[in-house]
């Protein structure tokens, strides 16, 4: 196996400088400490702003002052409510639900065998879009998609004679660099728009989350991202790639897993179809029947389906689990209700280092609320861009490159939003921008420099599927092959921004790219 040599340039500093870098937990305990002599600094200078909704009792603003971290009742209010600010972060819940379902869907070996039997029978013409596709709709199983489907896609592409390596870009880029893009909403939809949630509630504490609040942006972005894949891979990567002729182990991997699959993995499959179709009916029964339990009645013409969003967590829970049970009883990873068990345990397993990191973005999350300094800088940086007179598709655009860079250095979908949110959810909401398409223009930003980051934690894992076909693969080999997909997603991305913002279109079922703010 090839040693990665020593990079040079821009991508050589990325590496040096993120290697530097403390853990992503440690990151957020720095910038608490940050947090807090900055409140001390603004408390101290009486910084304050008008309210934007609220007023006094004699109809003008409540000021909203800094307040210092180190007050007696900021200090009683981290140690007296530790357990409830971790606890009640956003997030969380929505994670650690939806996951339970999904740890069933994965380890009962639907995810896998739904992935295989996607991509296994595609013509050679069709093979990359196929792998794409299933790639971007693979992130509604997280990992699943990164350790089975990326070097499965090299072992099919080997099989039809073509460079595996391609196979593997290609699966990479869909699965890291269409990161955000899906048919459906799912376990991101939840993480994000519980930090969205939390931004937004700054400024408007009624502001609810809507899971599929960005349902249409990223069904689109699915298809703007899918011939973008396609044509990287078949006029840009493949042909610099040159032929490739198996040696060895290499040989065997083909076929050992082109394999088809089992009559028992095959009927696993239809009953699972069948068990999510029910689980559909279900919650169709639940909007519509009787009662109507996921419809509020009583509340305003737009507010009425709040219920059918909210539930959506619950719903993908037992979608996948159910459809993940059915597959394991059919295919025999699933033998007794322990095994269910189990597999929600490991899935909790999972989460172990993401529970860590929740609790410092929690934290910080919390203490920057109680600062007051993110209504601030909001109120302060929404009249700035309102002077400057930059149309809102730049601005918007602007947003998606700044998350783009950090993504370089941040590799963590949640921690860069929990750091972001706080002050561009508010900031464009006072602009009459939705938290729904800020978290869109986010998302985009975060998706495109996935791909080219050596920071990014399953990088290393790519470069060693590259490894098994090609032994001199090294790490500027797979940077050099990434960048093309990069830059042509963050082109097209930003492209769809604007377009979206440019028409005015929704971005979910709900969900308006304007927001306008309650009166005061």
């Amino acid at each position: 196996m090839a040693e990665a040599g020593v990079q040079k340039g821009f991508l050589g500093w990325v590496e040096r400088t993120g290697n530097r870098l403390p853990d992503p937990v440690f990151i957020f305990f720095y910038l608490i400490l940050g947090l807090v002599a900055v409140s001390v600094l603004a408390a101290a200078t009486g910084l304050s702003v008008p309210h934007p909704t609220q007023v006094n009792d004699l109809g003008a603003p409540v000021m909203i002052d800094a307040a210092s971290l180190l007050s007696a009742g900021n200090i009683q209010r981290l140690w007296v409510e530790m357990p409830a600010t971790f606890t009640h972060f956003h997030p969380l819940g929505y994670v650690l639900v939806v996951m339970l379902g999904a740890g069933i869907a994965e380890r009962s070996g639907l995810f896998g065998a739904a992935m295989r039997a996607a991509v296994r029978n595609a013509p050679k013409f069709l093979l990359t879009p196929m792998v794409a596709l299933v790639a971007m709709i693979g992130n509604l199983a997280a990992d699943a998609a990164y350790v089975v489907l990326i070097p499965l896609a090299g072992v099919l592409y080997a099989a039809a004679g073509r460079h595996p390596i391609a196979g593997i870009a290609a699966a990479f880029a869909g699965v890291s660099g269409g990161f955000s893009a899906n048919l459906l909403p799912g376990q991101l939809d939840a993480l994000l728009f519980g930090i969205t949630e939390a931004a937004a509630e700054a400024i408007v504490p009624s502001w609810d989350a809507n899971i599929a609040g960005n349902w249409y942006f990223i069904f689109a972005m699915t298809f703007v991202f899918l011939p973008v894949i396609w044509f990287v891979t078949d006029r840009i990567i493949e042909p610099r790639l040159g032929g490739y002729v198996p040696e060895g182990p290499a040989g065997e991997m083909v076929k050992d897993g082109d394999k088809p699959l089992t009559a028992d993995q095959k009927k696993g499959l239809i009953r699972a179809l069948i068990a999510s179709l029910l689980v559909c009916a279900l919650w169709v029964l639940f909007t519509v029947g009787p009662g109507t339990p996921l419809i509020d009645e009583t509340a305003r013409p737009e507010a009425r389906l709040s219920p059918f969003y909210r539930s959506l967590v619950a719903g993908f829970f037992i979608l996948f689990m159910a459809a993940g049970w059915a597959y394991g009883k059919a295919a025999g990873t699933v033998k007794t209700h322990r095994d269910i068990v189990r597999m929600m345990s490991e899935a909790m397993g999972d989460l172990a280092y993401y529970l860590v990191l929740a609790f410092a973005a929690a934290h910080f999350v919390a203490m920057f609320a109680w600062s007051n300094l993110g209504l601030i800088f909001a109120v302060n940086g929404a009249d700035f861009i309102q002077s400057s007179g930059l149309p809102m598709p730049l601005t918007l655009a602007l947003i998606v490159l700044l998350t783009g860079l950090v993504n370089l250095f941040v590799g963590s979908a949640s921690a860069k939003w929990a750091l972001l949110a706080p002050v561009l959810i508010p900031m464009l909401m006072l602009l009459g921008v939705s938290p729904e398409m800020t978290t869109a223009a986010y998302r985009v930003g975060d998706s495109a420099t996935n791909i080219i980051t050596p920071l990014m934690v399953y990088f290393p894992l790519i470069l060693t599927f590259c490894q098994r076909w090609q032994k001199d693969y090294g790490l500027g080999s797979l940077t050099a092959t990434m960048i093309p997909y990069s830059l042509f997603l963050m082109v097209s991305g930003l492209v769809l921004v604007m377009i979206w913002v440019t028409l005015g279109l929704p971005l979910g079922p709900g969900a308006e790219l304007h927001y306008e703010l309650p009166a005061q």
